[in-house]
């Protein structure tokens, strides 16, 4: 496990995250103790997905039959 000190780690940031590899850790230190952890994510930057998310942002009219015409061939009687 690699180890910078607070100020260096504020220097060059960028580059000492840009050098972890998924699950790799470095530490960050000040005064002779951790004052943080620095990891890299498995999957990249990107969180997994919630269900349920989209909730309420699609909105169906009861009375939009209209467009339906067209799938009558399709719908079940």
């Amino acid at each position: 496990m690699a180890t910078v000190t607070i100020e260096e780690a504020q220097a060059r940031l960028p580059a000492l995250i840009a050098g972890l590899q998924p699950g790799e850790e470095l530490l960050i230190t000040q005064r002779d103790g951790t004052v943080a952890k620095l990891t890299v994510q498995a999957n990249g930057l990107r969180g997994g997905r919630s269900f349920g998310t989209a909730a309420g942002t699609l909105t169906i009219h009861a009375d939009d039959d209209e467009h339906l015409a067209d799938f009558g061939e399709y719908m079940p009687n």
